[in-house]
């Protein structure tokens, strides 16, 4: 063969060689590039602040990974019920959840502090337990026993008492309520002779207006308003002691996690954690200018619970935490350590922001 003719098929050769070679080593990445999530939510679509923030954060997680996290997002109903996205989930046939932990509280007691919980932290205090104080190990614990894992992904900040048919000026006003109320925020109402009630969002209003429910606790200014349950309560209580803060979970089946890489572990994480900063600041830049709405507009009514009713929430309220902590070891286990948590960092913010604010709006008559 002559010379130029070797190097010719030689060049030949090797081009399709380093072709074929390329072919063989990329389509295996191809095929890895992007990973399918399917979330469930708690929230109906387009809903004002609750169900927004979840759009949004499966939105984010597609643009954060820059399209190598597919999400498919199924508000409430859509794929399964609002509270069927627990078991959804747990069985991996979609891969996540967004909701409050605390409406799992009929499987363990426990969920219910890693939403929020009555007299316990607000939210930036819950945020710091979660982070930096052990509670997400408690979460991994607890969750991991129902096949979960979870990372916080919002919250609302501390939440209004609800809106009442009537006004309530003793704990006696409370007996015979039927009050939309989950949690154990709810178990407290029942210990003051209310019958508490668990509705998704979804269907608060029309329970509320036909009467089958004589009030409701939902969150705040912001999210109420959209709700309209002024036209069907007159009396607007706070604050709230059922919610005074906490967050919200994206709950994703752990064998799922568990076979995410480091990229995409990272990508979901930092998602949630920024939407988990949005949401509560997005209620607080709203709630003051939605309260003069239904006050000014609707003529809501504002009221505040009396120390006398106060005092029987924090009674009953301990014989709920009582009951908890008999429930199992664990459901001890996180009592104790979010209780110990929280006298600690209270104890510092009753002289930090809580000192100030209230220094502050005494001089500000605010």
């Amino acid at each position: 063969m002559k010379r130029r003719d070797f190097i010719k098929t030689s060049a030949v050769a090797g081009a399709a060689a380093t072709a074929a070679a390329g072919t063989i080593t990329s389509a295996p990445a191809i095929a890895q590039s992007k990973t399918e999530l399917t979330i469930v939510s708690t929230w109906p679509r387009d809903f004002p602040g609750l169900g927004l923030s979840a759009q949004r954060l499966a939105a984010r997680i597609t643009e954060l990974s820059d399209g190598k996290i597919e999400t498919q997002y199924f508000a409430a109903g859509e794929r399964v019920g609002a509270f069927d996205v627990f078991d959804e989930v747990a069985a991996g046939n979609s891969q996540a959840y967004i909701a409050a932990d605390y409406y799992w509280k009929g499987k363990h007691p426990g969920f219910a502090y890693f939403t929020s919980v009555p007299f316990g932290m607000t939210t930036p205090e819950w945020n710091a337990w979660i982070k930096f104080k052990g509670g997400q190990e408690l979460w991994d614990e607890l969750s991991g026993e129902f096949g979960l894992k979870a990372i916080t992904c919002g919250g609302t900040g501390t939440q209004m008492g609800g809106w009442f048919n009537k006004e309530i000026e003793t704990a006696d006003d409370l007996k015979g309520l039927k009050m939309r109320i989950p949690g154990l925020g709810g178990d407290v109402m029942a210990k003051l002779g209310a019958s508490p009630v668990s509705l998704p969002g979804g269907q608060i209003y029309e329970n509320l207006v036909s009467g089958a429910i004589d009030a409701t606790e939902w969150v705040g200014p912001y999210n109420d308003y959209f709700m309209k349950f002024y036209e069907a309560a007159k009396y607007y209580y706070s604050p709230g002691m059922h919610e005074p803060g906490g967050g919200l979970a994206f709950g994703m089946n752990a064998e799922w996690w568990g076979k995410r890489t480091k990229y995409e572990q990272a990508v979901i994480t930092a998602a949630c954690l920024e939407e988990n900063a949005a949401q509560p600041e997005e209620a607080i830049a709203n709630n003051g200018a939605y309260l003069s709405r239904m006050v000014n507009d609707h003529g809501v009514e504002l009221r505040s619970f009396s120390d006398e009713i106060y005092d029987s929430f924090g009674e009953a309220a301990e014989e709920v935490f009582e009951e908890t902590r008999d429930h199992s070891a664990l459901a001890k286990k996180i009592d104790e350590h979010f209780q110990e948590s929280l006298r600690e960092m209270g104890s510092y913010l009753k002289l930090a922001e809580i000192g100030f604010s209230n220094q502050r709006n005494r001089v500000l008559d605010l």
